[in-house]
């Protein structure tokens, strides 16, 4: 559904404008309903509340006596905020998401087919630096998991 990165521009007041290819797919799909979270590595993660509502499902469903289930839930579900795209497109993004992924000017939204990726653009560019020149990439064709994907 959503693929591609986008360099973008958050405005004075911590908005984002979504890119205009995704806006009526967004209407149609969720209503321009989105959920924003946090992820573990430092970028936010933005969902249609449809999809959201699929994970925070199955997230509900862990065990409560479970430590690792708890803070999942903590993280995903207790960062998540509820948004909607206005007449204009855009998204805000509360001061405390901005801060936990060091967002300030310049982003890249990346589509991760069900969701989008909001990084830093410096960050962004810097950590796909590093997956491009890790080892590990090479190795897949070990990996049962990968013996079918060819690209």
């Amino acid at each position: 559904m959503f693929r591609g990165v986008s360099i973008l521009n958050l405005d004075a007041k911590g908005r984002l404008a979504i890119p205009s290819r995704y806006r009526d797919q967004l209407q149609t799909c969720c209503a321009s309903r989105l959920v924003i979270t946090i992820d573990s590595d430092r970028c936010l993660l933005i969902y249609p509340e449809p999809n959201w509502k699929e994970i925070e499902h199955k997230l509900e469903k862990l065990p409560s006596f479970n430590s690792t289930a708890r803070k999942l839930q903590r993280l995903y579900i207790g960062h998540a905020h509820d948004t909607e795209m206005d007449a204009q497109g855009r998204i805000q993004l509360t001061p405390e998401l901005r801060k936990f992924a060091g967002l300030d000017k310049r982003v890249a939204l990346v589509g991760q087919s069900n969701k989008f990726e909001l990084w830093d653009e410096d960050a962004w560019t810097t950590r796909r630096d590093g997956w491009l020149d890790e080892d590990d990439l090479a190795h897949l064709e070990s990996s049962p998991e990968f013996a079918s994907l060819s690209i």
